[in-house]
Formats: C-alpha cells, sequence, structure tokens
C-alpha cells in the first residue's frame, strides 16, 4: 500500500515505514504529522485517484528529527580581482509514515 501526497509543494510517494524529508514543518521532534493533501492511494486491489484530493485520504505520520541538507555553493566573478562566493543549506523536517487512511 502506498500514496502520493503534497506537502511544501511537492509531491511524494510514501509507504508505511518509510522516513521522508519533507519541507520545515511545526511541532515537537516525536509529534505526530498529518498530511491531508492526498493525491493518490493505492491499496493493492483498487487504486483511488483524487481530483484533486482523495476524499477522506489522511496519511499521518511521525515527526523524527530537524536535519539541513547538503551545502550548495556558488562563486560570483566580477572582472577586477572581485570574487563573491555565496552558500546555501536547506532545512528539513524528517518524518516516517505510521498510517495511510483512504
Amino acid at each position: 500500500m502506498y500514496a502520493i501526497i503534497k506537502t511544501g509543494g511537492k509531491q511524494y510517494r510514501v509507504a508505511i515505514g518509510d522516513v521522508v524529508d519533507v519541507e520545515l514543518l511545526d511541532g515537537d521532534i516525536g509529534s505526530e504529522v498529518q498530511f491531508t493533501e492526498v493525491l493518490f492511494v493505492n491499496n493493492g486491489s483498487k487504486p483511488i485517484v483524487g481530483g484533486p484530493h482523495v476524499p477522506g485520504g489522511v496519511v499521518t505520520g511521525e515527526l523524527v528529527d530537524y536535519v539541513a541538507g547538503p551545502k550548495v555553493t556558488s562563486m560570483k566573478y566580477i572582472p577586477g580581482n572581485h570574487r563573491k562566493r555565496i552558500g546555501h543549506r536547506q532545512h528539513y523536517s524528517r518524518v516516517k509514515i505510521t498510517q495511510i487512511a483512504s
């Protein structure tokens, strides 16, 4: 059984037991998180397609940790011996999927 959810402007394919990194969410570590924007559910026998959301579809997860992604750096060079280095590191919430209800 798996589902496709939408959070933070992105779509994720999740199954029970999966650990996914999603955009930063509010809440304490260990708290329950619910995703109500469920776009698709496949329970093995009959797939349920939402239009745009599956009615009554909820994916529940547990907030495991807050993590930071890889550092992305870029360099800007302007003639005349002038350089500028720019870096960015995106922060994510790590969520473990515990239940899929449709």
